[in-house]
């Protein structure tokens, strides 16, 4: 199947081999569903003229099968400026995921010239002056590193702090151009990834949950993550990623991390 995802029916989704992830050869990359969960909002705030994603808070209750999964959406307010939207995707009979995201009403606001902070940084390389690279689980399997491609813009990926730039390169949904949401969120979630600090062979670093948090509309197809990884030194950790498209910084997302050796 050339797309993450094929639609069974409304809200049922079917996912294959290129939405895996790292920790287990059954189960899904977290990127992936997300950019599903963000789909599927998209759709139900965009019946009240609300077309911009603000936040998107995914908690990550347990993985994601690969297979068919569903996804339900409910509007729990919606008002002049933004809407207020929460849901859950499961699989098998159980809950995989639960979220809350908040749409907002956009309109034409220029911002003056020598305001501070405008117009944002930019990401520290275009993706044209970033060499091509590999997430280095991606020669096991196929999987969500065949999904996306990767080109490296600072340091290096399982070293700490650094920067990689990220395009699909195929659909989210079979059949469907992904929105620039969409590419964001299969994107957002490879914080913790793109900044381990951690040896892969001796550590796992799972994320409980993702925050992304964008304050203007993405453009284009490439997403950048300026990424870094803390640690707590109490099986606890934080990946933080500036998010950027070619224009320039868009937002921030945040993923808390579990830590244990295997």
């Amino acid at each position: 199947m050339d797309a993450a995802y094929s639609e069974v029916s409304d809200g049922v989704f079917r996912a294959g081999e290129l939405t895996r992830g790292p920790w287990h050869p059954d189960h899904q990359h977290a990127g992936p569903p997300s950019a599903l969960i963000c789909r599927a909002i998209e759709r139900v705030a965009a019946k009240d003229g609300l077309t911009h994603l603000g936040r998107l808070t995914v908690n990550l209750l347990r993985p994601a099968p690969i297979g068919e999964c569903r996804v339900e959406v409910a509007a729990d307010y919606t008002g002049r400026n933004a809407g207020h939207f929460s849901g859950r995707l499961t699989a098998q009979d159980k809950d995989i995921a639960r979220f809350t995201a908040l749409m907002q009403r956009e309109e034409y606001s220029p911002i003056p010239d020598g305001t501070p902070g405008h117009p944002p940084p930019q990401a520290p390389k275009p993706p044209d002056q970033s060499p091509v690279v590999k997430i280095p689980m991606a020669e096991l399997r196929s999987g969500y590193g065949n999904l996306v491609e990767n080109r490296i813009a600072a340091g290096r990926f399982f070293h700490g702090p650094s920067a990689a730039w990220f395009r699909m390169n195929h659909p989210l949904v079979e059949g469907e151009h992904p929105s620039p949401y969409q590419r964001v969120a299969v994107a957002g979630d490879s914080g913790n990834g793109v900044s381990a600090a951690l040896d892969f062979a001796k550590y796992v670093f799972i994320n409980c949950d993702l925050t992304i948090n964008l304050f203007r509309r993405p453009e284009g197809e490439w997403i950048c993550l300026e990424a870094r990884t803390l640690l707590g030194g109490n099986s606890c950790g934080l990946a933080e990623s500036a998010l950027y498209d070619e224009k320039g910084l868009i937002g921030r997302a945040t993923q808390s991390l579990a830590i244990r050796l295997r």
